[in-house]
């Protein structure tokens, strides 16, 4: 059986349908810096927030695009896709296969990207699991080609400070149910119970799988509206900061309203596109 890596966050997926100018406003005023907005071969488009191994994605499409983007990507508003970093070669979807995680055809496709040398493209291939393990969202794999072109010092610098992903909060109302399949992947030593749920360690990151009681005690008013049928949802997103300080005064420039609890910066789903985001240290 081939390998498979341990999990590692590579990115995650914010959709705002056409909405792209206005999430890109919101999001500078939570002070992160974006990049120039992409454009993708298929037809969608976007905007990113680099980190230091991993990054945030606005994606949409813009009005002109939207008979051919918009259900592209099929996707919730708000929070809408975890990705992860597979393996380098092709075969990676034969992985997932064998170990029983039903998987998407890969599809490789590229954005033109301007840097000082000039314009080159930003290729990628991604390999998305079957929509019935996606939490209700999008769970893909992305390979980059040409990570230079995404991980660029000049776009690490973000006036919050952040640096990386901390956590990715999905609502179960049946948290091993749906971790079943990335146990399967990954193997039980990659998972740890919590109360009300399970987390997947992911370098840097978690992923975490809680019941909506827990969800809610983890991230309060914060939240989203949460599914009353305890049907699985993306609803919460935590980001690792290098000073809270420095996080609050990026939201107080942008006149975001936000929680100060602990250790931690909470500002609720209304102000972020649909999700409850977090800073923390």
């Amino acid at each position: 059986m081939s390998a498979i890596p341990a999990p590692r966050f590579d990115h995650v997926v914010i959709y705002v349908e056409d909405q792209l100018d206005a999430a890109a406003e919101t999001y500078a005023k939570l002070g992160f810096q974006l990049t120039e907005r992409g454009h993708h071969t298929m037809g969608s488009s976007n905007n990113l927030a680099i980190f230091g191994t991993d990054y945030m994605e606005l994606l949409g499409y813009e009005p002109a695009n939207a008979a051919k983007a918009a259900g592209l990507w099929q996707m919730p508003v708000g929070l809408g896709g975890l990705v992860f970093k597979p393996g380098p070669d092709a075969g990676f979807r034969d992985a997932l296969i064998e170990r029983g995680v039903p998987a998407q055809p890969s599809r490789e496709f590229s954005r033109p990207v301007d840097v000082p040398e000039g314009q080159r493209d930003a290729a990628f291939r991604v390999t998305h699991l079957d929509d019935s393990i996606a939490f209700n969202g999008r769970v893909f794999f992305c390979h980059h080609f040409t990570p230079e072109l995404v991980w660029r010092k000049e776009w690490q610098d973000q006036p919050n400070g952040v640096t990386s992903i901390a956590e990715f909060v999905v609502v179960s109302g049946d948290p091993e149910k749906s971790a079943a399949p990335y146990r399967r992947l990954y193997g039980d030593a990659a998972f740890e119970s919590l109360p009300g749920g399970v987390a997947l360690n992911a370098g840097q990151g978690r992923l975490l799988i809680l019941k909506p009681d827990a969800a809610r005690q983890h991230l309060g008013d914060a939240l989203p509206a949460l599914p009353a049928d305890g049907a699985e949802k993306m609803v919460g997103l935590v980001l690792r900061t290098s000073s809270l300080a420095k996080a609050r005064a990026a939201l107080e420039e942008g006149k975001v309203p936000f929680k100060a609890e602990g250790n931690r910066l909470l500002v609720a789903a209304p102000e972020t596109f649909g999700l409850a985001l977090g800073f923390v240290e």
